[in-house]
């Protein structure tokens, strides 16, 4: 996201939050929906309090038995900032706590914050220096995909104190697709 976009998002998101509670406020009055706030912030501490031990839990034992806890460290961050949503006043952060924090929605989350990541990670890595080492296998540009320059590499390959010695040819393109 650019600096402008960030910069209208911090803008929009206050302005729609305070749109809401103007509405609920006129639709079930002024004080329920302080109750209303006050009882989302109250979930929200629970939830992550309830939710971060389940989730720190589940972190311990994928340490114990020695495996990366790259899930559990996902799902403990988005029970920390769904808890931290649901705690901000407004009935947007709510919802999007709610989606972040609830174990039934997560996965859900997870897939949508994976592949927005995974999106920006590529386009960052396009954009710098190092980029052409990021193509993606077998796409434009990449060692052994179309419109590959079919370099030949030598070496060899040591496998359990055996030396094989021998040249990797890149794959030619496929006369399927056209130049």
């Amino acid at each position: 996201m650019s600096r402008a976009g960030l910069f209208l998002a911090f803008l929009i998101i206050p302005v729609i939050e305070i749109w809401l509670l103007i509405l609920v406020g006129q639709t079930i009055g002024g004080g329920a929906t302080v109750v209303l706030l006050l009882a989302a912030a109250a979930l929200g501490g629970w939830l992550m309090r309830r939710e971060g031990r389940r989730a720190w839990a589940g972190l311990q034992t994928a340490l114990q038995s020695g495996r990366m806890p790259e899930r559990e460290l996902g799902d403990s961050a988005m029970v920390m900032a769904g808890g931290a949503l649901l705690l901000v006043p407004g009935f947007l952060s709510d919802i999007a706590g709610i989606f972040l924090a609830l174990p039934v929605t997560r996965p859900v989350a997870r897939r949508a914050l994976a592949w927005f990541f995974g999106r920006r990670v590529s386009a960052m890595a396009a954009r710098s220096p190092y980029g052409p080492l990021f193509d993606r296998a077998g796409g434009p540009g990449a060692p052994g995909g179309p419109g590959s320059a079919g370099r030949v590499v030598h070496g060899e390959v040591i496998q359990d104190d055996e030396v094989v010695e021998g040249q990797i040819v890149v794959r030619r393109q496929d006369p399927r697709q056209s130049p």
